[in-house]
């Protein structure tokens, strides 16, 4: 996740992450998961504060907190991502363009490429 805070973008989590994230030095604002009570994640979600979810989950609560997590980012469509190489891949990929564009090129020219 560091790499997203240098790309400038404000880590949100809750409880457990957000202690991961914490004792690995990555700056991070702590947020309820829905049973803590409100303000909670889906709040901040439906709120438009959210612009990117990765939401691994592990053990009954988190899953039960990611259907309303997913239904949200659904409805808004707002880009989720379900495990941790997703994740990278993802933070990478908006890394990536920051110092190089997309373009549209056909298939073929990548062939020959290759070869010249």
């Amino acid at each position: 996740m560091r790499i997203l805070v240098e790309q400038g973008f404000v880590i949100v989590a809750t409880g457990g992450t957000a202690d991961y994230l914490e004792a690995n030095g990555v700056p991070v604002e702590r947020v309820n998961k829905v049973a803590q009570g409100r303000p909670h994640i889906v709040d901040r979600i439906v709120d438009g504060e959210i612009a990117l979810i990765f939401n691994t989950t592990e053990g009954w609560q988190s899953l039960k907190d990611s259907e309303s997590i997913r239904a949200s980012a659904l409805s808004l469509k707002i880009p989720y991502f379900t495990t941790a190489p997703a994740s990278v891949a993802a933070a990478r990929a908006i890394a990536a363009l920051a110092v190089q564009s997309l373009e549209v090129r056909p298939l073929q020219s990548y062939y020959s490429q290759s070869h010249n």
